[in-house]
């Protein structure tokens, strides 16, 4: 687990150099397209990448709530069931009380979120608050703090700022390439057209890759420190079941945090399954009966 966790805080900083590496290529384009000499418009898509990067590496936690509808729960009295076993497993596992949220969706999910343990979040759907029994609520909030102590949520973090990011970046050069100017001052350039469009195909799935690069592998140890921290890894894959059982698209739909929740939250397709940022539940689930079995 120590692995993992040093191995994810690694995974942060490729994360962060490969977006600024990447912002600093297309800003070389655009500055060699329409910079006329000189290197403002390259130094300026810099400057602006690394203060994005700064800004997403410390808001994108409450913007990924935001986006979600989420409602903080101030104290006990406000949903005392789910303040309870958050705060058992913040006192049993030393991790300090995230902020709690709960989302008003049918759909049952839940997800955590935030930079560092320090600065954590995490959230839950009525829906998932349902349906759960006390033990299955328990295993699925020790599922989401241990991304929180695993650092799994500062990678999610930063790679939802890297999807949302591409997203700006290939309507930037989707505009550049019908209203900017070539030298003849005669509308778009047709190089940055080109480039603009196939940016518009390979900017999302190059983002799903990265994704799926970081989501699969730390659902499993997830749910590993959920069976350790419980003792009972049964009850997190009766969790898992109902969450296939009643599962649903969210109300809210975003590709762009859709590797943070616990479940996949977006409509079911051949396309979704393919680039799924999570394992199959069916595994997940015979992991932990595995898992049991040791105990």
């Amino acid at each position: 687990m120590y692995s993992a966790i040093a191995r994810n805080k690694r995974n942060t900083v490729f994360i962060i150099i490969f977006f600024l590496v990447f912002i600093g290529g297309l800003g070389w384009l655009a500055n060699a397209v329409y910079g006329r000499g000189g290197y403002g418009i390259l130094v300026t898509t810099i400057v602006i990448a690394v203060l994005y990067a700064v800004f997403q590496y410390f808001m994108a936690g409450r913007q990924a709530v935001a986006m979600a509808g989420g409602i903080r729960i101030n104290s006990k009295a406000d949903h005392p069931r789910l303040w309870r076993t958050v705060e058992n497993l913040s006192i049993t596992t030393g991790t300090p009380m995230p902020e709690i949220y709960v989302i008003s969706d049918p759909a049952p999910n839940a997800f955590a979120t935030g930079r560092d343990p320090e600065h954590a979040v995490v959230a839950a759907t009525t829906g998932l608050l349902e349906i759960m029994d006390d033990s299955e609520l328990e295993g699925i909030m020790a599922h989401e703090l241990g991304h929180v102590r695993n650092y799994d949520i500062r990678v999610s973090l930063i790679v939802f700022g890297l999807v949302v990011a591409v997203g700006f970046i290939s309507d930037m050069f989707l505009r550049m390439a019908f209203f900017g100017r070539n030298n003849n001052n005669q509308g778009g350039n047709p190089v940055v057209l080109v480039f603009g469009l196939v940016a518009m195909v390979v900017a999302p799935l190059v983002a799903s890759m990265v994704q799926l690069a970081v989501s699969r592998q730390r659902e499993y140890l997830a749910d590993a420190t959920s069976a350790m921290t419980t003792r009972h890894p049964d009850a997190l894959a009766s969790a898992l079941a109902k969450l296939e059982t009643y599962g649903r698209p969210m109300r809210r739909q975003n590709t762009s945090m859709s590797h943070l929740w616990i479940a996949d939250p977006l409509k079911p397709g051949v396309m979704s399954r393919l680039f799924s940022t999570h394992p199959p539940i069916a595994d997940r689930i015979e992991r932990l009966h595995t898992m049991g079995r040791t105990f």
